[in-house]
């Protein structure tokens, strides 16, 4: 029997305990239905649930429980992505030890999610920072670096001098050290990398593939893998003997090259100082871009600056003396390092040129319109136009000229198209403690050796120094550097840089699959049954790295014969940000709202109703407490109605004569099987689960309604008007369902064990239907007239209004519009 008030804090707690105790949301594999992985990003376990979480994990549990009730095999499990920067802070600052910073979050945060009735199988939870998991990181580092894609190479960081140590940009902060407030400077260091390059045309090409995904996030992807087509060719450098190289796609620009650009890092530049009065000059200049951040090189925004090394390189093309600048706004890591300045066709060329007195030479022109360069005041970019002071191509058509240009490089020796990329290959390498040591041991006659497969995990030492100042933690431990090598036995030393952390998060996915399997990080036959993901859900913030690195990840894999799929996500969902006054929750704005908070006030199934009803997913939602107290006030109005219609519950009628039905019953029928209709397509189709709720919403108020109009129910159509809105309000409030439904329908038998409610097309029929009547597009009335009427009749049964008689007057009927069970507008002059 239900209770007469709605006491949530009561019915949380014991449905929860229940779930719990039995498994309820255990899953496995079973041939005999089609399965459905539905996963939310797993959490870094910083300590305490925010709203973000609540709305993540709130969405993925309503698309679990709708496609479980759908007949589906579902997987829905969670875990931590648990190694990173915050645990070594906290032991930097603290001295708590990472491991139990750590798991000591995770266990606040997993009570936290318990709490909010999410049904996860927590038998496949999966914990990064544990052996059990990073012992399959680092197998997985031996399988890439045993496949060619592992590879170790020199590579600029911001380094700190005091605390002799790598920094990561974020660590950054006004070009000083976040610990001790040192200048930070860029240093060449020795980096491990995994070469995403390699899969880059695949990785662009496959986008195509996820007609899933938000176009959006394809869009961000697509443009940072950044591939473009241009040519490749070289300037000789007569006074070095050498040559410079470039990459360019803009081809039918190159008459018009006055200076040649170097990056601060390009090797040349070394040559270049060779013997030359300028040399402390341009090394000092150098030092001091090379400590720029990358944003301030490259922005708009920033000065353009350069120094003239005195050196003079060949046009191709031309044969014309080009000068060579090194410059503030020329990356290394990007094409060949070396720019071919243009001023008259780049804008950033032209303020350089100007800054510097460089030579201009227009080169192209808009099509009939001469250009002439004492008139221009900035560079002419357009993409369409005809070549001018061009040599032989002069007068061609810039598309037509850009395909012939490229032709002449390549018959005379000096140039190839080529295909260029802005993806650089994954660097991997952390100076850190807390995440996955990188299995390679050095030995001073074998060089690089993995560490044996049989000997994995290699575990993080606990002997560690985290005093500011020191050297990389990993390092200060002596029982974990010092080592024998594998294959001579001589004394070695071990790696003692650890693995990014998106490394961890690139395959948990899979683990979930097989979560205990000590013998493979997952079998393939269960993986191939559960994978890929069908459903993901995310924050936006995530849409390039994570995803990127997790669809190269599974492609190595694939290419590896451990899955036989090409993309690890199927459908991705991106949710918006939980704004409060119109800013971002932030503590330093003070417009935090903690779910801790909500759920000791109002219990889960109003925070998770509040937060699933106040805006589509994909759209940032606005915190209002007016809202939660509405979301609030609706489940109690759910629970009067269900406690109102129990004598009628309790007849366990579940059949009706549909032909003996009065008009009352009908209408709730219509109103019943339309919300069954709606609301399924809503979670099915759109995640529009702002309207299945009000929906769901406008069906209590159809049952209020037929309790004022029958004072002797229907007890078979309110059995099924009941118990299908228990069972459509399941995945949302999965709380008050569960003890409604034991309360009202049976108490031996869950909802979330129930089949999801079928529509009735017969149900959608209706007798009658009210019509607007419209002189002129003006209403002047209301009609019920027959649903099945034709558009003569009524016209007939307008005419024939009072009403619009009236309004009509001495006027001459010109025109009838009739829309069947909407509106007529007589149009009368």
């Amino acid at each position: 029997m239900l209770q007469e008030k709605y006491a949530p804090h009561e019915i949380e707690s014991k449905w929860q305990k229940y779930w719990e105790d039995n498994k309820t949301f255990k899953v496995e594999m079973d041939k005999s239905k089609p399965k459905s992985y539905v996963l939310e990003m797993f959490p870094y376990p910083s300590g305490n649930l925010h709203m973000g979480h609540v709305r993540n994990y709130s969405i993925g549990d309503v698309v679990a429980r709708f496609r479980t009730m759908k007949g589906f095999n579902v997987l829905h499990p969670m875990g931590w992505d648990s190694f990173g920067m915050p645990a070594e802070n906290a032991a930097i600052k603290h001295g708590i030890p990472p491991k139990k910073w750590t798991l000591d979050n995770i266990a606040n945060m997993t009570r936290q999610q318990k709490a909010l009735g999410l049904s996860y199988d927590w038998d496949r939870e999966v914990t990064t920072c544990k052996e059990d998991y990073y012992k399959w990181t680092q197998w997985f580092f031996e399988l890439f670096y045993k496949r060619g894609l592992a590879v170790k190479k020199e590579s600029a960081v911001n380094w700190c001098d005091t605390c002799n140590t790598v920094l990561a940009n974020e660590q950054v902060i006004d070009g000083k050290c976040w610990r001790c407030d040192h200048e930070v400077v860029k240093k060449d260091l020795s980096q491990w990398f995994f070469k995403i390059t390699d899969y880059a045309d695949e990785l662009l090409k496959d986008l195509d593939l996820l007609t899933g995904w938000p176009e959006r996030v394809k869009t961000m992807q697509r443009n940072w893998i950044g591939r473009s087509e241009g040519l490749e060719f070289e300037f000789e450098i007569p006074a070095l003997h050498d040559k410079v190289a470039v990459y360019t796609t803009r081809p039918d620009t190159s008459y018009g090259v006055t200076f040649m650009a170097l990056a601060a890092e390009h090797p040349l530049i070394h040559k270049i100082c060779e013997n030359n009065p300028k040399a402390e000059e341009i090394k000092a200049f150098c030092e001091r871009v090379r400590n720029q951040s990358e944003i301030e090189r490259t922005s708009s925004e920033s000065e353009k600056e350069g120094i003239f090394t005195g050196v003079y390189c060949i046009n191709p093309f031309t044969g014309r003396k080009v000068e060579i600048w090194v410059t503030n706004y020329v990356l290394y890591d990007y094409g060949t390092g070396a720019v071919m300045g243009v001023p008259t066709g780049d804008q950033r060329d032209w303020m350089f040129a100007d800054k510097y007195g460089i030579e201009k030479i227009v080169t192209l022109c808009p099509v009939g319109k001469e250009l002439k360069l004492e008139e221009m005041t900035h560079a002419y970019e357009e993409k369409e136009g005809m070549l001018v002071n061009s040599g032989e191509f002069t007068g061609m058509e810039m598309h037509k000229a850009m395909a012939a240009i490229m032709d002449k490089a390549e018959a005379e020796g000096f140039g190839k198209r080529r295909v260029n990329y802005r993806l650089r290959d994954w660097l991997i390498s952390r100076q850190r403690y807390w995440g996955a040591p990188i299995p390679i041991i050095y030995c001073p006659h074998c060089g690089e050796v993995l560490v044996p497969e049989e000997e994995l995990p290699v575990r993080l030492p606990e002997d560690v120094s985290f005093t500011a100042g020191a050297k990389s933690p990993l390092a200060t431990s002596e029982s974990f550097v010092h080592c024998k090598c594998p294959k001579c036995g001589a004394d070695a030393t071990r790696e003692t840089d650890t693995m990014d952390t998106f490394l961890c998060s690139s395959w948990y996915y899979l683990r979930y699959t097989d979560p205990k399997n000590t013998e493979l990080p997952f079998a393939k036959d269960v993986n191939m049954y559960w994978g890929p993901v069908d459903q993901y859900i995310g924050g936006i913030e995530h849409a390039i790295l994570h995803l990127l690195y997790s669809r190269f990840f599974l492609k190595v894999l694939r290419d590896a014969g451990l899955v036989d799929y090409d993309e690890p996500f199927s459908n991705l969902l991106t949710q918006g940000m939980v704004i409060k006054d119109g800013a971002k929750m932030s503590k330093s704005l003070g417009n935090v709202v903690s779910p801790e908070e909500i759920l000791e006030k109002y219990g889960a199934d109003t925070a998770r109703l509040f937060i699933l009803f106040a805006a589509p997913p994909e759209r940032e939602l606005e915190w209002s407490d007016q809202g939660v107290e509405g979301s609030f006030r609706f489940l109690n109005r759910i629970w009067r109605i269900v406690l109102n219609y129990m004598p009628q519950m309790e007849q366990k009628l579940t059949g009706y004569d549909a032909a003996a039905l009065t008009e009352a019953d009908k209408e709730l029928r219509r109103v019943l099987h339309s919300s069954i209709k709606k609301v399924t397509s809503d979670i099915e189709t759109r995640f529009n689960f702002n309207t299945a709720i009000s929906t769901l919403m406008e069906l209590v108020n159809a049952l209020y309604a037929y309790k004022d109009a029958k004072q002797e129910p229907n007890a078979g159509l309110v059995y099924e008007s009941i118990t299908d809105l228990i069972k459509m309000l399941s995945p949302f409030v999965p709380h008050i369902t569960e003890e409604l439904w034991r309360g009202a329908v049976n108490e031996n038998t869950s909802v979330h064990d129930q089949s999801w409610p079928e529509y009735s097309e017969d149900a959608l029929k209706v007798d009658n239907v009210e019509i607007v009547l419209q002189v002129n597009g003006k209403v002047r009335g209301r009609l019920t007239v027959p649903a099945a009427a034709t558009k003569e009749e009524l016209e007939q049964i307008a005419l024939a209004d009072a009403n619009v008689q009236a309004h009509i007057g001495g006027a001459t009927v010109r025109k009838v519009i009739c829309v069947p069970g909407r509106l007529v507008n007589i149009v009368a002059k």
